[in-house]
Order: structure tokens, then C-alpha cells, then sequence
């Protein structure tokens, strides 16, 4: 089975601080990873490297075929990313925000409708600036966003957070439905359970490395 992610023995810095210090960690193609471990473990710090906002300082890191250490603005084509910043335009309504990364992708009108109405994106909350929603108002934006974007890979830190129980739910069906379709999803989460209904790989960190 192919890898799209290898890493090994990778160190990554925040100016002189070790925010992956030797983490090693392979994922294959349509796999569900969930990286648990403490605040300050590695989780954020190793979604954004393979989004490639993070360069290696050490070690080997290739994700889509790309390394790491040379090639990262190209990941970022393939990659979607949903942060705890979640990429939103605040200015915008929340229909224009998936019709902006929509668009980018090649999505069709269809496909941008559909990816609203599956995370609750509608009447008057479609039209409503992103700046004037809830926490997990943005959420559900920022996700359908992450829909349309057909990313080969799904790289999310906390995705169920501020959802409520039918928008966490809603979230497993889309992320199930991905691997499916032959994304790889890694995300980073503190909810043991969703592991299980995720059928997915738990991995673990601690100080910056992949322990387990």
C-alpha cells in the first residue's frame, strides 16, 4: 500500500524551540489517523509540516511524494488543512466563503450546495457574515470549505470541537465517506471514542514525537 505520508526522525523548530523533535510516523492511502497526546505533545506542530507550512530542519519528510525539505509549496495544492485559524474570510458570508475555495478546486455550484447543506449551511445562516457567527457556526463553514476543496489529504486539528452531537456526527459521516472516496484523513483529537466510530489508527505523542 502507498504512503502519503512518511516521515522519519524528523525535527522541526519554532525559532529555537523543538516542536517535533525526531518524530517518525508513516500513513498509508485511505487511511483515518487520529493523533491523541497532551497540549505541547506535537499534534499542531505535525499537521501543519504536512501541510507543508513547517519546513524539516532534520530528518526525512516526504508527503504526496513531495519532500519536505525542498518541494512544500506544491503540497499545499493537495492538502486541506483546518486549523484552529480555519482559513475563513470573516467579511464574507459563509456561501461566499465556499464559493471562493470552491472555485479554486474546480467545484461545481452543485457539489458547493451540497457540502453546505451536509454541515447545516442554510437560509438565513448561508447569507450571514462569517465575523458574526459562533464558534461552531465557523466550524461548520470552515468544514464545508474543506469539502470542496476534494483534498487528497485532510489534515484537521480538533475538527469536533464547537460542533454540536448532529454536527459531530455529521462530520464522522463526511470524514468516513472521504476515506472511501481514497482521501487520507489525519486528525488530532482528545475524544477517544470518535476513534472507534472512525474505525481509525490511533497514534500517540509525547514531547514532539510519535511514542506509540
Amino acid at each position: 500500500m502507498s504512503a502519503v505520508i512518511e516521515l522519519h526522525d524528523v525535527v522541526a523548530l519554532y525559532g529555537s524551540h523543538p516542536a517535533l523533535a525526531g518524530a517518525t510516523l508513516r500513513v498509508n492511502r485511505g487511511e483515518i489517523i487520529v493523533v491523541r497526546g497532551p497540549n505541547g505533545a506535537g499534534k499542531s506542530s505535525l499537521l501543519r509540516l504536512c501541510a507543508g507550512l513547517v519546513a524539516p530542519s532534520r530528518g526525512t519528510a516526504v508527503v504526496l511524494d513531495h519532500d519536505l525539505s525542498v518541494d512544500r509549496d506544491r503540497v499545499g495544492k493537495r492538502v486541506g488543512l483546518l486549523g484552529q485559524r480555519n482559513g475563513l474570510f470573516l467579511d464574507l458570508s459563509a456561501a461566499e466563503n465556499v464559493q471562493f475555495w470552491g472555485q479554486l478546486s474546480g467545484a461545481s455550484a452543485a457539489e458547493m450546495s451540497e457540502a453546505m447543506q451536509r454541515m447545516g449551511i442554510t437560509n438565513s445562516l448561508a447569507t450571514r457574515r462569517v465575523g458574526s457567527m459562533s464558534t461552531g457556526q465557523r466550524k461548520r463553514v470552515a468544514l464545508a470549505c474543506l469539502v470542496t476543496r476534494r483534498a487528497e489529504l485532510w489534515l484537521l486539528d480538533e475538527p469536533h470541537s464547537g460542533l454540536d452531537a448532529s454536527g459531530r456526527d455529521e462530520l464522522d459521516e463526511v470524514l468516513r465517506q472521504a476515506a472511501n472516496a481514497g482521501a487520507t484523513i489525519v486528525l488530532a483529537s482528545h475524544e477517544s471514542e470518535r476513534a472507534e466510530r472512525l474505525g481509525a489508527r490511533v497514534v500517540s505523542m509525547s514531547g514532539g514525537q510519535v511514542v506509540s
